[in-house]
């Protein structure tokens, strides 16, 4: 028979899954996705400029190009490369000196999950609504036995799986999750995933006193969708691999679609909405406007 429980705890929870651990409820400490090497990369890729390009524009050799994108971290460089790539220089600095990570979150009615994944962890969630414990399950990581655990020790009712892209390492446990909760999946008509129903952006879920909007996020994947959630004490933006606390998603498909879509879709959400990326720690709209090199000073306005 489906288990159609899922959890409720007075405090956000984060997991990281390694091998069958007992639930606790304090947070653990997730380091960001990407270093400022990371952040060049997906910067020059996307741009598709040379190093010999990179070091014309910036005045500096190629040779210094290289080692900064390989990761010899050296000020100087990296402030007259960084506008180059359309990258805020000052937060670059910031990151790469180790001078900034996103200030822990809790929110009742949310939990994040980290799994690992090959050698990477990756990020899955819950939202629900604290009264009538009705709950939304956002990807399934590498594996879902954290999350089912949660949601048989609370006595939620997960109702929905919805999913930000198509990407395995977000949907490697899909199946499992699907067969356990009986809850059906969505996601963007522009991706697949076995067993998930298509939708289109623009399309809404009410559960309790939760809303959830759908906005497509598109670029680093064809059809990431991103999950904003108004109801809890928070706004909160279930961002898949769209946007990182410091960094984002690689423009695999579009990178100019990715910078626009996460300036225009999520960063103009209010300061206070909690992002929930793919990988790495929660983050804030505000922390994002002023830390992440991508968009600092680049953001659009507060909607």
């Amino acid at each position: 028979m489906p288990l159609r429980w899922s959890l409720a705890i007075e405090l956000k929870l984060n997991y990281i899954h390694d091998a069958p651990t007992e639930l606790t409820t304090a947070p653990m400490n997730i380091a960001l996705e990407d270093t400022f090497a990371d952040i060049l990369g997906k910067a020059q890729r996307g741009l598709e400029l040379s190093d010999t390009e990179i070091g014309e524009k910036a005045r500096i050799s190629s040779q210094k190009v290289r080692e900064l994108r390989d990761g010899t971290f050296d000020e100087l460089t990296a402030l007259r490369v960084a506008p180059v790539l359309g990258l805020a220089g000052r937060a670059l600095v910031s990151l790469a000196k180790g001078d900034w990570q996103p200030a822990p979150v809790e929110l009742r009615g949310l939990a994040q999950f980290s799994t690992r994944y090959g050698d990477m962890l990756v990020n899955s969630y819950l939202a629900w609504d604290p009264d009538s414990k009705e709950a939304v399950a956002f990807d399934t990581g590498a594996d879902c036995s954290d999350m089912l655990r949660l949601v048989m020790k609370e006595k939620l009712a997960v109702l929905l799986i919805l999913l930000t892209h198509s990407h395995p390492d977000h949907i490697a446990d899909l199946k499992r999750l699907s067969n356990e909760t009986g809850a059906p999946a969505y996601i963007s008509g522009r991706e697949s995933a076995p067993g998930a129903e298509p939708i289109d952006e623009g399309k809404r879920f009410r559960m309790g006193t939760l809303d959830i909007e759908s906005r497509l996020t598109w670029g680093h994947s064809k059809g990431g969708m991103t999950f904003v959630i108004r109801g809890l004490a928070r706004p909160v933006a279930i961002a898949g691999d769209s946007i990182f606390a410091g960094s984002m998603g690689g423009g695999s498909v579009s990178y100019e679609a990715a910078l626009e879509n996460n300036r225009e879709k999520i960063l103009t959400l209010p300061n206070e909405t909690i992002i929930c990326p793919g990988h790495g720690p929660m983050t804030t709209v505000g922390e994002e406007k002023e830390h992440n090199p991508f968009f600092a000073g680049h953001a659009g306005e507060e909607q």
